[in-house]
């Protein structure tokens, strides 16, 4: 199992192209849920909003410090199916829109992002 052995610093030392492909995508998530947290603050779904791209920005950093990737990732997993569970229940099932239609462009590729982060933090957990 990884773990810090660099002091805090950037660990770029066995990170393949599946790594940067992960960070690229939870940047992706981090940013969106940062951005909706601060238009939908300070309401409680704009707090989660913000609690949630925290988490995912974090992540990213403490994959980047060489921070117990193997832990990072089989938390990720059950943490970004939530993410796309809550997301399809909150607006679709309990609330008054359509799926797929009232979707949208940021909703999309926001969970595009989390899908692929899915299978990317999978392969990942395996491998090491």
């Amino acid at each position: 199992m990884s773990t810090a052995t660099n002091g805090g610093t950037v660990d770029l030392d066995g990170l393949g192209s599946l790594h940067y492909l992960g960070i690229a995508l939870a940047l992706v998530s981090g940013v969106v849920h940062v951005i909706l947290g601060v238009s939908f603050a300070p309401e409680p779904l704009g707090l989660s909003f913000l609690f949630a791209g925290v988490v995912f920005l974090l992540a990213v950093a403490a994959v980047l410090v060489n921070y117990r990737r193997r832990l990072l990732y089989g938390l990720g997993i059950p943490f970004t199916a939530g993410q796309i569970v809550l997301w399809y229940y909150l607006n679709f099932a309990a609330g008054d829109k359509a799926f797929p239609a009232d979707v949208g462009g940021i909703g999309a590729v926001d969970k595009l992002a989390q899908l692929a982060l899915i299978v990317v933090l999978a392969l990942l957990y395996r491998r090491e």
